[in-house]
């Protein structure tokens, strides 16, 4: 099991700790810290903060990835989705979230904004070569392959 040192920030306060909504679930839920409601309009964006720092260990990234809730009912996502925390970063964690929405959203204090998930990741070692392994698809792209 990987661990996740977690330093909370003042903002955090009576926050509960990110937990997983069930024992199966893969990520766990980022909380809106912040100390008054926000309203994201239709078709705005918005730095939320989550009131953490956290370490992530060497070989691993955490992907910030939307509710699909919130994605579903009201059209809130996140914007760079999936945002990666690197096991380099010690800054604030924030979720970027935008409002695909018609109608405008409230975030309340304490409100689950989007789950984080742990991802292993491999370093990459480059090989330059003149031809690559040919495949079925080959060069097919965008929809090549109907619908």
């Amino acid at each position: 099991m990987a661990k996740i040192l977690f330093k909370p920030l003042p903002s955090f306060g009576d926050l509960p700790l990110p937990e997983p909504a069930t024992s199966q679930s893969a990520g766990v839920d980022l909380r809106a810290a912040v100390d008054d409601s926000v309203t994201i309009a239709p078709g705005r964006t918005i730095l939320i903060p989550a009131g953490i720092r956290v370490a992530i260990p060497p070989g691993f990234e955490w992907q910030i990835r939307p509710r699909s809730g919130l994605a579903l009912k009201h059209g809130i996502t996140v914007l760079n989705s999936p945002g990666t925390i690197d096991s380099d970063y010690r800054g604030p964690v924030g979720v970027i979230l935008i409002n695909h929405g018609v109608d405008p959203f409230v975030i309340k204090r304490g409100d689950r904004i989007a789950q984080a998930v742990l991802v292993a990741v491999e370093p990459v070692d480059w090989e330059i070569v003149t031809e690559l392994p040919e495949t079925e698809r080959g060069e097919g792209g965008f929809g090549h392959t109907g619908t």
